[in-house]
């Protein structure tokens, strides 16, 4: 028998004060799991790994349930920067040296997956999120722009054509700062508004016939003579296959898989709407932007016109005192002529780190699957681990099991140690960003 126990972790599972929960579509009305329920399939977390794992299951016929400890999006999947992203955090090169060159062969077919996930399932349920073509990968030095170029070469023997690489004039077209050395345009790439594409996705998952049960934290779980029970405050659901997909918020509900990833939170701000003759110069083409650094600064325009400017980190998964005062610096650094302008909406949000930045995937035992850590880059890698899960599920393990069987590092020193060690770790990459190492 398999036994876990965990507190609730999100007070009353009210949005937080973001600019995407302000700007969400229609509101859902969440059902809570009350009493005894069962399914064959119980999916934990309606986040973004939750909802892909769900729709790609429910599609191929089968009956499946999610239970989520707040509301649809609550957790990283509402609230990050609404960027369609290719990759992983770990590099390319680095998967290669690291676990060989099959493996960076089939990871390399597989990075830009989880974008053409999304694509199909906005197009094919008419979410609407928002939807913008085009991201930039932003240098401030030389070394960083050798640094893509490589990438790009790297990604094109891997068969990946979309990348342009940008000089000081190139990404001027593209961003309205001095700040920038060059950079590289995805062509593949493109952003979004996150929360209205969970929310989308949740609608496309109970169109294909799923239930999704809100507000019901799970408590613990229980695997005992082939089946699981997923235990919240206030009901019991029993299913023969269940599937974790709490990531940065699944707290201890499953001490086996706390240890393997680390919050860390990151922070977001949204300015007041911008008139069309200010907004233009900032981005004239419209694409989302994230910097070569370490620790990177990421942004874009809202559909509204809005700069929505995100960065930083706080590892452990605190939430700074101020914000705004840990974000405008940048924001006003990149842009000058934003300088003093009015911030509506500030907010916060974990991720998941592993040690490798490498997510991971894999089983506890007989019939409960998990897949978490994607270390920041989770909202194409999210789509594409719900995909191998689901095919894993329907008989498929090839790539579950190519993933499955990566060894995963723990972080130096146990929970105890790792947040002062990634701390150390960070200040010394952040001086080398400082001083364009």
């Amino acid at each position: 028998m398999m036994t876990a126990t965990a507190r609730a972790y999100a007070g009353d599972g009210s949005y937080p004060g973001s600019y995407y929960a302000a700007s969400a579509n229609a509101a859902r009305t969440p059902a809570i799991l009350t009493g005894e329920a069962t399914a064959d399939i119980c999916v934990v977390g309606a986040g973004y790994t939750g909802l892909s794992t769900a729709i790609h299951l429910a599609e191929k016929g089968y009956g499946v349930t999610i239970v989520e400890g707040a509301r649809v999006g609550w957790g990283a999947s509402g609230r990050n920067g609404g960027q369609v992203v290719n990759g992983l955090n770990a590099g390319l090169d680095s998967i290669e040296r690291r676990y060989g060159s099959e493996t960076g062969a089939f990871v390399g077919g597989l990075l830009q997956e989880g974008a053409r996930i999304i694509y199909r399932l906005i197009d094919r349920y008419g979410i609407d999120c928002d939807l913008k073509p085009g991201n930039i990968y932003a240098a401030y030095t030389a070394r960083h722009m050798r640094a893509l170029e490589a990438k790009q070469a790297l990604w094109r023997r891997h068969g990946m054509d979309d990348h342009v690489m940008l000089d000081q004039n190139g990404i001027r077209r593209h961003v309205g700062s001095d700040v920038y050395a060059g950079g590289m345009l995805d062509r593949s790439g493109g952003h979004m508004h996150p929360l209205n594409l969970a929310l989308g996705e949740a609608r496309a998952f109970e169109s294909l016939g799923g239930r999704i049960y809100e507000l019901s934290p799970v408590t613990g779980i229980e695997r005992s003579a082939g089946k699981t029970a997923v235990k919240t405050a206030a009901g019991t659901l029993t299913a023969k296959t269940v599937v974790l997909c709490g990531n940065a918020y699944l707290g201890r509900a499953v001490p086996k898989l706390a240890a393997r990833v680390m919050p860390v939170s990151t922070q977001m701000i949204a300015t007041e709407p911008l008139d069309a003759e200010r907004a233009a110069p900032l981005l004239p083409t419209d694409m989302c932007i994230e910097d070569a650094r370490y620790i990177l600064d990421y942004f874009r325009l809202s559909a509204d016109r809005r700069m929505i400017f995100g960065g930083g980190v706080v590892y452990g998964g605190t939430d700074p005192a101020d914000v705004v005062a840990k974000i405008r610096p940048n924001l006003e650094k990149v842009f000058p002529s934003l300088r003093g302008i009015g911030i509506d909406y500030a907010w916060s949000g974990n991720f998941a780190l592993s040690f490798t930045r490498v997510p991971q995937l894999g089983r506890l035992g007989d019939g409960v699957y998990f897949a978490h850590g994607y270390s920041g880059h989770g909202v194409t890698g999210s789509h594409l681990f719900g995909c191998i899960l689901a095919e894993a599920i329907d008989g498929d393990l090839s790539r579950f099991d190519a993933f499955a069987g990566l060894p995963w590092v723990p972080f130096p020193g146990g929970r105890l140690l790792r947040v002062p060690y990634s701390t150390l770790g960070s200040w010394w990459y952040a001086l080398r960003d400082k001083v364009g190492l």
